[in-house]
């Protein structure tokens, strides 16, 4: 039985369609993409192993995008926070190009041979401690979880987008509770998953290392790219409309108030996970931070610290800055770019690569702009807001 409020008497889907405006961000995405994936395979020709090197912390990176916004949209339906209904679409987009980062990941595939060690016979012959684990790092096995991994990650998405675009199209509330009831449950299998992502896709580049508090680390760093991600696209269609009457300061502050909240996540996983190790002083586990402390890698470090976490954390605490959608995509542009760092400072060293390669800068931008030109075409194709939310009233007059 469909229920009838003020809200859904008052609103249709059309009046919140998407402006023809994204068309723009789209194009210029794709080219940007085009030309820089064009780049890419030149450098394929030239030097596969760097490419498969510089794909993986490129993939990697992207991932976060779509992965983040769906842990965002799940936290949204269990909180039923006002602040997740005038970005529920734009967090709902991202989820839907899961099936293009399917896709994406193929290469990675393709280059196991190059990625991980694990995977030649030589050093298993060699090496007992890796060949100790080749019941769980071999390559069968390895894309079994990664076909169970995308498996439930496209299931939540699935249902999530399907019943809100059901939602739209029949005003039953009902279907809030269905996705506040899978959200509950996602979150936990996202948790699990993205930790096992985590472990087969970067921490096994070092077979020799383990941390138990990796995939939280991995996890948090997700949360925090897609928070990062949607205050732009906040920032961009608020100038459209519209959103233009839709997007307020108190919105905006709310959205800095979780990033700065995922700022400190991130940075208690990070550290936490530090002092494990520093405190077990075990040589297989310091290993890790010893090589990524020396050297070039000490200012990268340095600056991970300063740039990630420092002076975000700073910024983030001025409410002004909060309530500002320009000064805070700003502060979310250089989180976006410390992301990457954080993620290429991870993965190089167990790489072993000479120093900071062409492709490793121009891989992100082939894609990013890929991704994001599918991106908003997805958020092209749905009203901008969920018109029979029942929470839309309150988050539309949110202070």
């Amino acid at each position: 039985m469909t229920s009838t409020t003020a809200t859904e008497a008052r609103y249709a889907p059309s009046d919140f369609a998407p402006p023809s405006a994204l068309a723009q961000p789209q194009r210029m995405a794709a080219i940007v993409g085009a030309v820089a994936a064009l780049a890419c395979a030149v450098g394929a020709v030239l030097d596969p192993a760097q490419f498969f090197r510089s794909y993986l912390v490129g993939y990697l990176y992207i991932l976060g995008f779509p992965m983040g916004c769906l842990a965002l949209a799940m936290l949204h339906h269990v909180t039923k926070g006002a602040w997740g209904v005038v970005i529920r679409r734009i967090l709902e987009a991202a989820t839907r190009t899961l099936p293009f980062m399917v896709i994406l990941f193929i290469p990675v595939i393709v280059g196991m041979k190059e990625l991980f060690v694990w995977t030649d016979p030589e050093v298993l012959a060699h090496d007992d401690l890796i060949a100790g684990k080749t019941p769980y790092l071999n390559v069968t096995f390895f894309l079994i979880r990664a076909v169970i991994i995308f498996g439930v990650w496209g299931i939540l998405a699935f249902f999530l987008n399907r019943w809100s675009l059901q939602q739209d199209e029949t005003g039953d509330n009902r279907l809030s509770l269905r996705m506040q009831g899978l959200s509950g449950a996602g979150i936990g299998l996202y948790v699990l998953t993205a930790s096992f992502a985590s472990f087969d896709w970067l921490m096994s580049l070092d077979p020799h290392w383990f941390s138990s508090i990796y995939g939280v680390y991995f996890v948090g760093g997700q949360a925090l790219t897609a928070m990062a991600f949607v205050i732009p696209v906040a920032l961009f269609l608020s100038r459209q409309a519209p959103m233009d009457k839709v997007f307020r300061p108190s919105h905006f502050q709310d959205y800095g108030k979780l990033m700065l909240a995922f700022t400190m996540l991130w940075a208690y996983f990070s550290l936490s996970q530090f002092l494990i190790i520093w405190s077990g002083n075990l040589p297989e586990d310091v290993s890790w931070y010893m090589t990524r402390t020396a050297g070039k890698w000490l200012i990268v470090a340095q600056a991970i610290m300063f740039l990630h976490f420092g002076l975000p954390f700073l910024l983030l605490l001025n409410t002004d800055i909060k309530r500002s959608a320009r000064r805070l995509s700003i502060v979310a542009g250089l989180i976006l770019v410390m992301r990457w760092v954080d993620l290429y400072w991870q993965a190089a060293p167990a790489m072993k690569v000479a120093g900071l390669h062409w492709m490793d800068v121009v891989m992100p931008l082939a894609l990013g702009g890929l991704w994001l030109w599918v991106f908003f075409w997805q958020l092209a194709r749905r009203p901008l807001l969920p018109v029979h939310e029942p929470f839309l009233k309150e988050a539309l007059h949110h202070e």
